[in-house]
């Protein structure tokens, strides 16, 4: 039972970052034409505030968003000296201790994230959960409407364009629970390979 959770967990998390990150794969030329136009306004017609901001934004997303599939496919880079030479059991004892220590700093990151949104939204409180509740509630009872209720003073960018900040936040938030997700993924792998079952997974 617990296996076919297990399997159930992996072909989820893995297909739909698979298909996240296929997507964001086209980032490359979201940043490529934004940076472009950036030169040409500068050079032919008065420069655009937005652009480099709006650059900055979509390198957060391309690089955010796509990090749970760069850690499905094992693209990220590593310095192998020993790993290459050893059995697959123990590589799997060795990715699944890192694994682990990839975890507990993803989980500090979402930590970190769930409260620069909310101040991003205006609250300056110390339990950022239930702001998020108390938000929620409001937006299902209430509407848009009600969900301005709870936010304050929303935070933007102290540039001359002043966007808001809450939606890029928000997506590095999504990003590193993906990443979070994607990790249990490759830890689950690791202890199927550890038992010899990597192969049915």
């Amino acid at each position: 039972m617990l296996r076919k959770l297990a399997c159930s967990y992996i072909k989820t998390i893995d297909g739909f970052n698979r298909g996240l990150g296929k997507i964001m794969m086209w980032g490359v030329f979201v940043m490529a034409a934004i940076l472009l136009w950036s030169s040409i306004s500068k050079t032919f017609f008065n420069p655009s505030l937005w652009t480099l901001e709006v650059a900055q934004f979509a390198m957060v997303a391309y690089y955010v968003l796509g990090g749970p599939y760069s850690i499905q496919m094992g693209s990220n880079v590593r310095m192998d000296l020993f790993y290459a030479e050893w059995s697959v059991k123990k590589k799997a004892w060795f990715d699944a201790f890192t694994v682990l220590l990839l975890l507990f700093y993803l989980g500090v990151l979402i930590y970190g994230a769930l409260n620069s949104t909310a101040y991003s939204l205006g609250y300056f409180g110390k339990n950022s959960l239930e702001f998020y509740w108390d938000l929620f509630i409001a937006f299902v009872t209430g509407g848009p409407s009600g969900a301005q209720d709870v936010i304050g003073y929303v935070e933007r960018s102290p540039t001359a364009w002043r966007p808001y900040l809450w939606p890029i936040k928000l997506v590095m938030l999504i990003g590193f629970t993906l990443m979070f997700l994607q990790s249990v993924s490759e830890l689950l792998k690791d202890i199927a390979r550890i038992q010899d079952e990597g192969e049915t997974v």
